[in-house]
């Protein structure tokens, strides 16, 4: 059993994929060949916006968001402290300061009340993450943040292919970003990412920032960096995207027998009224987290911890100033979550093991 059985993903569609990456050899384009725009326009259609831009990975979408909208020293952007590092990460290279905000303890997404709290004259931008496969509440999110000006940019990097309120992740925010990682909803053979817009001087910059800065070829506009989306990358997501809604239709009928299964004995992923889920990692919390884990590895079952430590606690993020206490939520959270296999492919004897071991163990406790 695998937490993503990417090999099987890769054997059902073999001929489409090997196809894709032969074209592109015979083609001799490598960098920004037809894939490229192919890939962006079937992906900006799917999401609803104007523009897509492919690029080298989510992290490089979350650095290209911020830089499009000229973040740097003295601005504040204001994140979550439960999540990859990537959106604090991506703050502190441009000398901007992080500030961060507890997460809601039933969804794991930020608190919009302590968002409110947190805005000041300095604030310039907003990254909410998606985590786990389910936005935020992105119409209130998006009404604070216009009536102060400032941009929202969603790490999606976990929830492309989810709605709320029958709009997709990455076409609510000023920005959206998203990853395909190969172990993401969509993920390609190696790194790479895409950002969305409406605004067309966003998508503009942000053209030019992944290619150096340049928006025609040695006319550099901005202090850009090499941020493309590989075209044998952009390729094979074209070859895998035909089965994405489907895959994502399955993680949800998947996730939702798990919750149905689980809930008892459990505390089992919130889906808030309004939204769809990737579950890109399905996620349970249990005090009895290293006891049960224990329990998955004696049958050989794989788990793993999606995040074990939050940022504000980690050696390179201590110059923020915040200690352990600061984000009670988080904190109790990083320590009692775990993550159980989760794939398109999960076999109905496969979910019926894991959910069988999981309410043996919490029994054997009791």
């Amino acid at each position: 059993m695998e937490l993503i059985n990417l090999t099987y993903q890769y054997k059902q569609y073999q001929e489409e994929i090997d196809q894709a990456i032969r074209s592109v050899l015979e083609s001799g384009q490598y960098i920004m060949g037809r894939a490229i725009d192919e890939l962006e326009s079937e992906l900006k259609a799917y999401v609803g916006v104007k523009h897509c831009i492919g690029v080298s990975s989510g992290t490089d979408a979350l650095l290209l968001a911020l830089k499009s909208l000229d973040i740097g020293p003295g601005d504040e952007v204001i994140c979550v402290p439960f999540t990859w590092i990537s959106p604090v990460e991506c703050v502190k290279r441009l000398k901007a300061k992080p500030v961060l905000v507890d997460i809601d303890p039933e969804t794991y997404l930020m608190d919009l009340d302590q968002l409110e709290k947190a805005i000041t004259p300095q604030t310039k931008a907003i990254i909410p993450v998606s985590l786990y496969g389910q936005m935020p509440d992105f119409k209130r999110i998006m009404e604070l943040a216009k009536s102060q000006n400032i941009a929202v940019i969603e790490d999606g990097a976990q929830s492309f292919g989810s709605e709320q309120n029958g709009k997709k992740s990455c076409s609510m925010a000023t920005i959206g970003t998203t990853s395909f990682f190969p172990t993401k909803p969509l993920g390609c053979y190696g790194d790479g990412g895409a950002i969305f817009t409406n605004r067309d001087d966003l998508a503009e910059k942000m053209k030019a920032i992944r290619v150096h800065g340049a928006s025609k070829r040695y006319s550099h506009q901005y202090i850009g960096q090499n941020a493309r989306l590989d075209t044998l990358q952009a390729a094979i997501l074209l070859a895998k995207f035909p089965h994405f809604q489907e895959e994502i239709s399955r993680r949800f009928e998947i996730g939702s027998f798990f919750n149905e299964r689980l809930k008892e004995n459990f505390i089992t992923p919130k889906i808030v009224s309004g939204n769809t889920h990737a579950f890109a990692q399905y996620v349970l919390r249990s005090k009895e987290r290293d006891a049960i884990v224990s329990q998955l590895q004696e049958n050989k079952i794989p788990s793993a911890i999606y995040y074990p430590k939050c940022i504000h606690l980690q050696p390179a993020y201590a110059d923020l100033g915040y200690e352990r206490g600061s984000f009670p939520n988080s904190e109790l959270v990083a320590d009692e979550v775990f993550s159980i296999p989760m794939h398109p492919f999960l076999t109905e004897d496969d979910q019926n093991k894991i959910i069988k071991v999981l309410n043996d163990a919490v029994l054997q406790k009791i």
